[in-house]
């Protein structure tokens, strides 16, 4: 059996170690376009903010692909899939055969319209080459600019003032974390930023940068004119997957996979931040781009590879962070729709800066946002991804005092 996977971000990673341990024999092939040992890119942020040196960031051994044997391309992006001939090209002209083939491409930047994005000094923030490069210009640099208000434009902004630099924000939405809270977190979250120090600007983008080779300043949509020297385009991400062929591989916004993280087509099967599948809280198909689901879905993949099934029952999305004096925890579908089918339940002190919203759909939590008292949210998080029903009032979730024994009664 000849195994082919594409990426060597976690999700592929995990997979190969999985087929390993179920098939010995087998031939396993990795194609990267990364030369680098496997690493964390969660951390590459703390790299840029001098929390961590590159060196720290591999999650695997420099034997990783001896011990494992497993065959690198490395530095290599994928051109094309011939599904009929099994069959990858690669950007360099080769063409490599599989029985298995495993897409963990995981995700690219996602483009923002302006001209001016050929200008030295713009980066997106994804690899480690894009932080590398960063680190290069920082001395030479005095103030950046960052496009975006989700959760790379934090981690770059933080990063940018730990180096000294003068640091502004534009966020398109009308507040931070638009993706991942409410209006009403949201609102704490800017304030916070805004009381440290941190230049943010809501309702705004850009639409030129101009400089002479290099970025000196932008144009934005409110018809003002702002200087920088460095800039960090933070605008989310687009699974990476120009490559598929879509009149053989079913893709939405990503690669469609079963509960077996197979693809359209039998044989081909995705994982980590190219793959779209349901997800437990909105119950529908969804990209949930974070590092867990791409382990465990790099798992049930390979396992799924060597002929031994197992179900995946779906993705969550999660995510907690240390916003300066805030602790903030969200999970689920925190924005439902204004609809009967849903409850939404919203407590909090402003003075303790303290928010709880649990979203609710019957008797079961689908979604929460917790802005510091966020130690329940571990319970709130069991109870949505096992989909446990409820046999307490929903409002007793909403209590300072809920204790999840009253779950168990």
């Amino acid at each position: 059996m000849e195994y082919l996977i594409i990426g060597n971000g976690i999700a592929g990673v995990c997979a190969a170690e999985t087929i390993r341990q179920f098939d010995a024999e087998g031939g396993i092939t990795m194609v990267a376009d990364e030369t680098f040992t496997p690493y964390s890119r969660p951390m590459i942020s703390m790299v840029l903010a001098g929390q961590v040196v590159s060196d720290q960031l591999p999650i695997r051994s420099r034997r990783f692909y001896e011990d494992l044997q497993i065959t690198p391309v490395l530095g290599n992006r994928i051109s094309a899939i011939d599904v009929d001939q099994k069959r990858v090209r690669i950007q360099n002209g080769r063409s490599l055969h599989f029985d298995r083939l495993l897409i963990a491409t995981g995700a690219d930047p996602r483009p923002i319209k302006a001209e001016g994005m050929h200008l030295n000094n713009i980066f997106f923030m994804r690899t480690e080459t894009h932080v590398r490069n960063m680190l290069a210009v920082i001395p030479q640099t005095k103030k950046a600019l960052v496009l975006g208000g989700g959760l790379v434009g934090f981690k770059a902004a933080f990063g940018l003032l730990q180096r000294g630099l003068d640091v502004t924000m534009l966020i398109t939405s009308g507040y931070p974390l638009s993706m991942q809270v409410d209006q009403t977190a949201g609102k704490l979250i800017l304030d916070e930023l805004r009381d440290y120090g941190l230049k943010v600007r809501v309702g705004i983008s850009v639409e030129a940068f101009d400089g002479n080779g290099s970025v000196t300043g932008a144009q934005l949509s409110d018809g003002t004119h702002t200087s920088c020297d460095l800039v960090v385009v933070g605008k989310g991400v687009l699974p990476a997957l120009s490559f598929v062929p879509r009149d053989k591989i079913d893709i939405d916004l990503g690669i469609l996979v079963n509960e077996q993280m197979e693809t359209s087509t039998a044989g081909i099967f995705a994982a980590g931040d190219v793959a779209e599948c349901v997800d437990i809280s909105r119950k529908t198909r969804w990209v949930n781009a974070i590092w867990p689901e791409a382990v465990t879905q790099g798992r049930i993949a390979g396992t799924n590879m060597t002929g031994r099934p197992l179900s995946y029952k779906g993705s969550l999305s999660r995510n907690v962070l240390r916003i300066l004096n805030l602790d903030v925890m969200t999970m689920g579908l925190v924005n439902p729709p204004d609809t009967s089918e849903y409850e939404v339940i919203c407590t909090g002190e402003p003075r303790r800066k303290t928010y709880r919203k649990l979203v609710f759909r019957e008797n079961s939590l689908i979604g929460a946002v917790l802005i510091n008292a966020i130690e329940q949210g571990g319970v709130f998080r069991g109870l949505i991804q096992n989909e446990i029903p409820l046999n307490v009032p929903n409002s007793v979730l909403s209590q300072p005092s809920f204790n999840f024994k009253q779950l168990l009664i």
